[in-house]
């Protein structure tokens, strides 16, 4: 592992960081972050909570759940948990029903939890894609159509915004996580026409070269390339993609729906990506 190299945020930053947004923009309002523990779920359910809402931070293990609530409750936030498995339809059937009984239906759903591994696709094993395909694509669905039933059913205009990938180029060495997010953005456009009418908005945020705890799981080489991915020749941090996703789903974002939010340095535009070593044939 690189000598002195952060994966993103520690909780003393999280709470020192002073957001572009007012802080009561979202007061009056519940904001249900999946995969909120960690990473850029948890950098999410900062931001929101320090704009006023209140904030439900739901994942599989609890233990880091509250790990990641209580320095948000010792700085005043709002902030429940609830354990929740994505890819299992009844475990978000529970969320949403237990959510309900307490009054706590989400006006706002981010949808973050995911996951994937580095490998070349040619050696994907069928249990690894399947893995993949059913937390990042499945898993999210699940929790976009329980949320907009229950909004449905109860009269609620909702907010649903997803963390994707930039699809564009393609992202050699996590195929399988391009074809689940891809899924989810033809997902999220096709609703976005179909769940209007219900006032319910369906957006997305597609991250680049953000430097999360869940890097660990690539090489230093990986990791040193990604600077060149993008012609600001950096990492983006957390709070980029929070803030992208407070924008969206906050008043500002009254008239988005449908649409992809791209945060990633210019990276569609320019760049080279490899989450695996890159083959000596491009070298």
């Amino acid at each position: 592992m690189s000598e002195g190299l952060q994966f993103g945020f520690t909780d003393e930053e999280l709470a020192a960081y002073r957001p572009v947004f007012r802080s009561d923009l979202f007061e009056g309002k519940t904001v249900l972050v999946t995969g909120g523990g960690s990473g850029l779920g948890k950098a999410t359910a900062w931001l929101f909570g320090r704009c006023g809402a209140r904030v439900i931070i739901a994942g599989r293990r609890v233990e880091r759940l509250e790990a990641a609530a209580e320095p948000m409750r010792d700085s005043g936030l709002k902030v429940d948990c609830h354990v929740v498995n994505i890819r299992d339809r009844e475990s978000v059937d529970a969320l949403f029903a237990t959510l309900a009984e307490q009054a706590a239906l989400p006006d706002i759903l981010i949808n973050n939890a995911g996951g994937q591994f580095p490998q070349a696709a040619i050696d994907y094993s069928p249990k690894g894609w399947n893995a993949v395909i059913d937390t990042n694509l499945n898993g999210t669905w699940a929790m976009m159509q329980t949320a907009a039933k229950a909004w449905r059913d109860q009269g609620i205009a909702g907010s649903i915004v997803n963390i994707v990938t930039v699809v564009e180029r393609g992202m050699p060495g996590v195929a399988h996580t391009c074809a689940a997010r891809a899924g989810v953005i033809g997902l999220s456009r096709s609703v976005a026409v179909e769940w209007i009418p219900y006032g319910i908005r369906v957006n997305c945020v597609a991250p680049g070269a953000i430097m999360t705890e869940g890097h660990v799981v690539y090489s230093d080489e990986a990791r040193e390339s990604y600077k060149r991915s993008n012609p600001m020749m950096r990492f983006g941090d957390a709070f980029d993609v929070a803030e992208a996703c407070a924008y969206l789903a906050g008043p500002s974002g009254k008239f988005i729906t449908g649409e992809t939010l791209t945060v990633d340095g210019g990276g569609r535009l320019w760049g080279e990506f490899w989450a695996i070593p890159k083959p000596d044939y491009f070298r």
